[in-house]
């Protein structure tokens, strides 16, 4: 189970039920009604999959054909003869999910009219034996792959400049026309038959200079042949609002910040000793008075500021990298500041558990310069509204100087990319890919409409063009950016050879050809595994069993819901778990069940985090709660295997993320009401230390060593600033007590969260907040100074790590793990615990230095006896001890 699989999208799903309600209207007009039968994207049952072959779900096992023209069948329009077949084993393995259904071989007599079909309407019919007579739109895809597939994957698309001399091209095999629009002229473009790709050489003047295609096409979602108005899925640079692409050349020196050519960054860090902050570009500065650029890409350029001064402390502690959530151009925001609503209430004045604060944000959240970004509309472009201004290429330069800031501050940059989704298909203002290739860059499903399991019109990266896209925009990002790294969002939904691909074309960056190391990039994402590609029903997908062995890490939900307790969708947030009280300190919910149900989970929650401290190892070996010798992948996790990374860095640590509660907001359900805010604040450092000292590369989102909060809500991907800006000062507070959270994905738990909210005992005060940040830079330290938490095989793992304590007679609530020299002790419990380790009686152990002279006083207290190898920690303490 994942957290959220990326919001509920509210505003793109009221954008399109407009635009599909006018499409509905075109389609079923009285002046085509043959065509409202056939032409919505529902009605595509067959499938085109290769020259050779077509395959029909739900037809019958005979003669078939499929007719085409120019605006569809008719009198005018052509036949290609389809005879029943089979699949061969290689169109087996291309398409697993087609495997049963009727397929019908081409008739070698058509096989070449199949170019000129392609650019008109195509349908399949067959007449039953019982008199019924069939008819169905076609999928293309596959017939497109394979027949402009191995040219078109070699081309350069989007403008291309030589010698200062521009070539603009797009990909658009089934257009009738291209032209292209500069300037509001038609320029005319001319088709590679071979490819598919439309060309044209400009003039050095038409640098800089606004353009769109012009594409003449046939578009199922309307039923109609369009000419449509749309911009360069490879653009460089756009106008505001992205309303047209510019002709820019990211190579041009004007583009270049000062330092630019020759920036520094901070050591590579390799991906198993990552330790990574997740923030959000206008979260990190738009309540930050000490910002000069609040929301803004620059606000990365204030070294002065409150928030770059946190970031460049978490770095000299041992943060190695920033993640950026989103921040390429998306289609919901507006882009200039004074298109940009704000809530129209006095917020501050309401009560803490009042409805008022969320009712206000809704009103505006679609006109707002608020969303996390999962909404791609180009992929390869910075959004506009993190720059100062949005028209032209300044949010090129203005990225550029964010990186350089975050390096400045030794930190590395990761950028989350979406390629698994757009914001939008058919003909929707805000589709780009589906109105140049209608029905080709979107994953459709067996009857013709578009698949939207990740929450959007999702894409078909196992599609040649869909594929050379993202490892086009990811080279991009890597060259002309200096972006160190991609987490990927919804990873499962890709197939695995496209990660892998992507993995092959950063490899092959160099310093000397190419100015950047693309071997010390870094990759990761989320390998969960839902929707309609679960299961590799389509391909071999990028998930987290799939992306063991490859050196590219997926998100681990073992330990997260072991630490928090539960899972991310359970009706009764107040399910406990390791760092929140199970069983040590129990809370008054019935959902964590009777003492003795508690303390059997816990104790396997125990199981699920010695997996998560390996790294998520499945090979690794140990004794588990019950006594049994077990490996990782032998430790259930709701019905899976708990380990399943092959070495150190194929599984990424975490406690909390953008996705569901801060982990701050989790323990408020989660810990008893009494819990004041000292042991709030020894809990938070518990849980993050469970991500921090494990082996593999560690994720927190920011602001978590603050005590962060959203005011418990659990998707604030449109929430606005309100709930989800970062406060650097506590004299701000944490964003705890802003009010009910929105009611769209909150409201069932308004009954926990109201009387949570209304009390000021939870809203921490500057003494809690310095704690935790203090603290957690301590274990930050610990593990950038450790070479032991930089394990690089299973072996060495297995070797040097163990649990000395594990089994039917271990504590609960209590956790000692030995690493090489170091023996760590997780104490949860409400209670000073002892851990006597009889083999280490007599070995010269003394609290790690980084804790002993550190700023929690409590955990300096912690003591080692040599005489028995006894470990004392105090109570709701994470404490590390270094053999001397």
């Amino acid at each position: 189970m994942s957290f959220t699989p990326h919001r509920s999208a509210r505003r793109l799903a009221a954008a399109l039920a407009l635009t599909l309600g006018a499409a509905t209207l075109l389609v079923s007009s009285p002046q085509q009604p043959a065509l409202a039968a056939q032409s919505g994207p529902g009605q595509a049952s067959a499938q085109w999959i290769d020259r050779d072959t077509v395959v029909w779900k739900g037809a019958e096992r005979a003669g078939a054909e499929l007719e085409f023209g120019p605006n569809g069948p008719g009198a005018a329009g052509r036949r290609i003869r389809l005879t029943p077949g089979t699949l061969t084993p290689a169109e087996r393995n291309a398409f697993p999910h087609l495997t049963g259904y009727p397929a019908f071989t081409v008739d070698p007599r058509d096989r070449g009219l199949a170019r000129t079909a392609l650019r008109g309407r195509i349908v399949a019919t067959q007449h039953t034996a019982d008199g019924r007579s069939l008819t169905t739109g076609v999928q293309i895809p596959g017939v497109l792959d394979d027949l402009y597939g191995d040219r078109a994957q070699q081309a350069r698309l989007g403008p291309v400049f030589h010698h200062g001399r521009p070539t603009l091209s797009v990909w658009a095999p089934t257009a009738r026309t291209v032209a292209l629009e500069l300037d509001g002229r038609r320029v005319p473009m001319r088709r590679d038959d071979s490819s598919g790709v439309w060309r044209v050489q400009g003039q050095r003047d038409w640098a800089g200079r606004p353009y769109r295609y012009l594409v003449t096409v046939w578009a199922p979602a309307v039923g109609r042949t369009v000419t449509n108005k749309v911009t360069d899925p490879y653009s460089t640079a756009l106008t505001a609002d992205s309303s047209r692409s510019l002709v820019v050349d990211l190579g041009d020196p004007a583009l270049a910040p000062k330092g630019w050519a020759d920036l520094r960054k901070p050591a590579a860090v390799p991906l198993r000793r990552a330790r990574i902050q997740e923030l959000h570009v206008r979260d990190f500065s738009v309540e930050d008075r000490t910002s000069r650029h609040p929301g803004q890409y620059l606000a990365f350029t204030d070294q002065r500021s409150d928030g770059m001064r946190h970031l460049t402390s978490l770095a000299a502690a041992g943060t190695s990298y920033v993640h950026l959530l989103p921040a390429f151009d998306g289609a919901t925001v507006p882009e200039k500041r004074a298109d940009q609503a704000r809530p129209g209430c006095d917020l501050a004045s309401y009560a803490p558990d009042s409805e008022r604060q969320q009712d206000c944000v809704t009103k505006t959240a679609a006109r707002d310069a608020y969303n996390w970004g999962y909404d791609p509309l180009h992929y390869t472009v910075p959004e506009g509204s993190y720059a100062s201004d949005p028209e032209g290429p300044a949010r090129t330069v203005e990225f550029r100087r964010m990186v350089q800031g975050l390096n400045g501050a030794g930190l590395r940059t990761v950028m989350d990319v979406v390629y698994n989704h757009t914001a939008a298909s058919g003909q929707d203002p805000h589709s780009v890919l589906d109105r140049i290739v209608p029905g080709y860059y979107q994953r459709l499903m067996d009857d013709g409409s578009v698949a939207t399991s990740t929450c959007c019109s999702g894409t078909a990266t196992e599609h040649t063009m869909m594929g050379k896209l993202v490892v086009d925009s990811v080279v991009t990002w890597a060259k002309e950016y200096k972006v160190d790294g991609f987490r990927f969002d919804l990873m499962g939904h890709q197939p695995k050879a496209n990660i892998l691909a992507v993995r092959k074309a950063l490899d092959a960056l160099t310093p000397a050809k190419d100015g950047v190391d693309g071997r010390s990039v870094i990759l990761y994402g989320e390998g969960w595994n839902f929707g309609e590609a679960a299961n590799d029903a389509r391909f071999v997908q990028a998930t987290q069993k799939n992306m063991a062995g490859t050196g590219i890490a997926t998100f681990s939900d073992r330990a997260r819901d072991a630490v928090r307790g539960g899972g991310p969708f359970d009706a009764d947030p107040r399910v406990q778990g390791f760092a929140s009280g199970l069983y040590t300190d129990p809370n008054s919910s019935p959902a964590n069940g009777s003492p003795a149900e508690q303390r059997a989970r816990l104790l396997h929650y125990q199981d699920l985090l010695k997996v998560g401290l390996t790294g998520n190892l499945a090979d690794y070996t140990f004794t588990d709660s019950t006594g049994r010798r077990v490996t990782g992948s032998g430790v259930d996790y709701n019905g899976a295997p708990a380990g399943y990374a092959a070495a150190p860095g194929d599984a990424l640590a975490y406690a909390d993320a953008h996705d569901n509660e801060t982990l701050y907001d989790a323990l408020a359900y989660k810990l008893p009401p009494r819990t004041g805010a000292a042991d709030r604040s020894r809990m938070q450092v518990l849980a993050l230390a469970t991500a921090a000292l494990s082996q593999g590369p560690a994720l927190s989102q920011a602001g978590s060593d603050l005590l962060r909060s959203k005011s418990l809500d659990r998707n604030s991907f449109d929430s606005g600033d309100w709930f989800n800006a970062l406060h650097w000062n506590c004299e701000d507070g944490n964003g705890f007590g802003r009010g009910l959270p929105p009611a769209a994905d909150n409201k069932d738990k308004w009954p926990y969260a109201r009387p949570l909210l209304a009390d000021p005992a939870l809203r921490p005060g500057c003494a809690a907040i310095r704690h935790t940040a203090a603290a957690y830079r301590d274990l930050l330290r610990i593990h950038a100074t450790e070479p032991a938490f930089g394990l690089p095989t299973t072996d060495a793992v297995q070797k040097a790590l163990s649990f000395p304590l594990s089994g039917k007679d271990e504590t609960p609530g209590v956790l000692t793990m030995r690493l090489d020299n170091l023996v760590v002790v997780f104490n949860a419990t409400p209670q000073r615990a002892q851990q006597t380790v009889l083999a280490l009686a007599g070995e010269p152990y003394a609290l790690h230095p980084v804790q002993a002279h550190g700023a929690d006083r409590t955990t300096a207290t912690a003591s080692y006896a040599r005489s028995s190898g006894t470990f004392t920690v105090p109570a709701r303490t994470v404490a590390v001890f270094r053999r001397g």
